[in-house]
This record gives structure tokens, sequence and C-alpha cells, in this order.
């Protein structure tokens, strides 16, 4: 009895994960990577300039590079999820650190703003795209009731690069001209590769189950792998249709302060520093929330679908209170409205990324971050403009922010939709059926059908 009672100890500490140990480790590889991902990206700005005055074109063009690689991040951590789960996820993140690095290569070598939409937009958001997401699933299947803090812990590195960027990006553009940056960049996305290298492989039922040597060249069976290895049929499932639907309305509001507070605040009359310190503000509170929220949620006091709800609906708040915080012209106003906007929307990136094994179990997490990120993609493009035309018509930035803030409240109410959502304890997460399972269901149901048979005919006989 001893030896049974341990063994299922065992089985089941190995069912919820290590907890620890070497996932610290990737926690510290998903630091750098996700910094020289998403942190590079923010400071990207830095060379808009230098673009401008370099090939002689308007802002807008010049703007559609970075917005070229952000979309291409997203649109492409599909592509990255369906390869771990074919392949090595070691080999896929080691191949997106070498896209990063090429793509800002040969960005400083281009003579026309086309090659760097095809450089620094579609090969260097490729790469980024195979990184993030597969580095984020890693980190989660290897904790289960620290996952948010490592989670946490991890994404504070957005916020502390792109402080660490911005002036060493600067002083490269000083030194060497944007030509010579980039290519210095390029070198430094490199390091991703020892992240990926990092990465343990890990015994899981990712691939779908094997099937007869008559259909395995079959079409049906063909796209069976492809739907299984991107895990298309989550978009049947209501839980994460519902969970992907409240995340994409809160992707609207939620890069509009990003964009638009430091405008704001010069428009609400105070000065460039002023209004730079605003926004920095935000940023160091955003660093504090994702530790904190991560410390937090893994207490296990609340359920995490709650905590994300909360958290969404005080920054989209505060996002309304932007505006009217410096109708009075209080600069206090102001900047203690943009800490308690920095803080909560550091604090749900944290959470909204851990809830999704809650909602489709770890086995599946992959595809579901991929599919996520993916849908949300063109939310995050939509908001930024809308906000823009809603001040191109009022003339100021109150509609814009207010509009912002209510996608967030929005997306609070469509989570509320969720299955279960009131209830204390999380459901057991829906488990995916394979091949073997529904051929066992098929012949389970066939030998029953024959039985059934054969009792009939026996009884007619006699």
């Amino acid at each position: 009895m001893t030896d049974l009672k341990r063994e299922a100890e065992s089985r089941s500490d190995e069912d919820e994960g290590p907890d620890g140990g070497w996932g610290w480790v990737l926690v510290g590889a998903l630091f750098v990577s996700t910094s020289l991902v998403f942190g590079l990206m923010r400071s990207l700005g830095i060379f808009f300039v230098e673009f401008v005055q370099y090939f002689e074109e308007s802002a807008q063009a010049i703007s559609w590079i970075s917005s070229t690689g952000l979309a291409a991040q997203q649109f492409f951590s599909p592509l990255g999820a369906a390869l771990c789960n074919a392949y090595d996820t070691r080999v896929v993140v080691m191949t997106g650190g070498c896209l990063a690095g090429l793509g800002l290569v040969l960005a400083s070598q281009a003579t026309c703003l086309v090659h760097l939409y095809l450089t620094m937009g579609v090969i260097s958001g490729l790469g980024w795209g195979l990184v993030f997401t597969p580095m984020v699933a890693t980190v989660m299947a290897n904790f289960t009731r620290r996952r948010t803090l490592a989670l946490g812990l991890a994404f504070s590195s957005i916020g502390l690069s792109s402080f660490a960027f911005n002036p060493l990006f600067q002083l490269l553009v000083e030194m060497y001209a944007w030509r010579g940056a980039l290519l210095i960049l390029g070198g430094l996305s490199l390091n991703i590769l020892p992240c990926g290298a990092l990465i343990r492989p890990r015994r899981c039922s990712k691939a779908p189950a094997k099937v007869d040597a008559e259909s395995r060249s079959s079409c049906a069976t063909a796209l069976h792998r492809i739907s299984s290895y991107l895990e298309l049929s989550l978009l049947c499932e209501r839980p994460y249709v519902t969970y992907t639907m409240a995340v994409t309305l809160l992707n609207v509001g939620y890069f509009v302060p990003y964009f638009h507070l430091v405008a704001h605040s010069r428009q609400a009359g105070f000065s460039e520093y002023q209004a730079a310190f605003v926004m920095s503000a935000a940023g160091a509170t955003d660093i504090f929330g994702r530790v904190v929220s991560g410390w937090f949620s893994d207490l296990g006091h609340f359920r995490l679908i709650h905590l994300l709800s909360l958290w969404t609906t005080l920054a989209g708040v505060f996002i309304m209170l932007l505006p009217v915080s410096s109708m009075s012209g209080s600069y206090s106003a102001m900047v203690t409205i943009s800490l308690l906007y920095g803080f909560c929307s550091g604090a749900l990136t944290s959470v909204v990324f851990a809830g999704v094994p809650t909602v489709v179990g770890v086995e599946r997490t992959m595809g579901a971050l991929g599919l996520l990120q993916l849908i949300e993609s063109g939310a995050g493009l939509l908001g930024t403009p809308l906000s823009g035309f809603l001040k191109d018509i009022t003339g100021n930035y109150v509609a814009s922010f207010a509009v912002a803030g209510s996608f967030l409240i929005l997306g609070t109410l469509t989570m509320s939709t969720l299955p279960h959502y009131f209830s204390c304890t999380d459901p057991p997460p829906p488990q995916r059926r394979s091949l073997d399972d529904k051929a066992i269901d098929g012949r389970s149901e066939t030998e029953r059908m024959n039985s059934l048979s054969s009792d009939l005919n026996h009884k007619g006989a006699e």
C-alpha cells in the first residue's frame, strides 16, 4: 500500500510539473529573449528620425517598419507553435534567434524602405514569432503553483530593457550611424540562441496519434496532422473562444496610452520633460505590477480569471481617468493616475498568459498561445489608429482614452460569460481526443452493435 501511495504521489507531482529547478533557468532564458524581442521592438523608435532623414520619406511610411515587425511576430506565432508541436522546441527557438539577427544585419545594408520592410519587418518578425510563444509555453510547462510569478519575473525584462536600450541605441547611432547600430543589434539578437539551447526536450503527447499505413498518405490524414499541430480544434471550444475574444477586446485599448499619453500630456500644457516623465513613471510601475501580480496570483487565494478581470477593469478605469486628471491642470494628479494605470497594465500581462493553461490544459498551451497571438494581432493594430481618428475628429484625446478604456471593460464583461466563471474553483480543462481514443471508441461501439445483433439473432432462433 505504501509503495502504491508513493507511486501515485510521484505521478501526481509529474503531472503538476517540477515547479522550480531547471525551470528557473528557463525563466532567465525567457527574461533575456523577451528583452531582445519586445524590449528591442519598443526601442526601435530611436531609428525613426534617422530613417526619415536618410530616405526622405513620410513619417507614415517609416512607421510601417515597426508595425510590420509587430504584425509579423504575432502572425507567425501559430507557425512557431506548430513547429514546436511537430519538432524540437529548442531547434525552433534557435532558428528564430538566427532569423531575428539576420533580419537586422540585412537591414543595415538597406537602400530603400522596401528592404527595411522585408528585413526588419518580415524576416526579423518571423524570427520573433518563432521565439516568444515557444519560450513562454516552455516556462509555463515547467511551473504549476508558481507559474504566474515566473512569468511576471520574466516579463519584467520588457520594461527594464526599454529603459536600458533607448540610451544605448542612441549612443550606437551617434557613434556608428544607423547602419552600424543595426549591425550591432543583429549580433546582439544572436544571444537568443543560447537561450534556446537551454530548453530541454520533454516527453509529451503533442504529436497526433499514429494511423494505419494505408491512410498515412491520404489527404485527410495530412490535414488532421496540420490541424493537430496548430491546435485548430480549440477554435471549436467555447471556453477558449470566449477567452480569446475577451483578450482581443482588451488588446484594442491596451496599447493606446503607450502611443498617445505623451502627446496628450503635451497638449494639456505640460513641458516635454514632464510629459516624458509621465510615461516613464507608468513604465516603472508596470515592472513592479508584473512581479507583484505574479506573486499574489500564486498564493492561490483567488482564481486567475477573477484576478485578470480585476486588473483589466482597473486598467480600463484608469485609462478613462487619464484625460480627466489633466483637465484641472494638476500635474501631480496626472502622474498619480499614470502610476496606477502602469501598475494595473503590468499586473494583467502576467495573468493573461498564465490563464491560458487553466482554460485549455498545459498540453495544448503551445498551440493556444499561437492562435491567441494571431487573433489579437489585428486588435492591437486597430486600437492606435482608432484613437488617432477620434483625436482628429474631436481635437483632443478625451474621447480616445474613453473609448480605449471601455474596450478593456468590455473585455472583462466578455470574460464573465466563461463557463463556471462565478465558481470559486477552476473547472477541469477539456481533454484533447486523439485518433487512438476515437478508434477505441469506434471499436467499442462496433463490438456493442455486434453483440446486440448476435443476441437478437439468438433470441429469434429460439
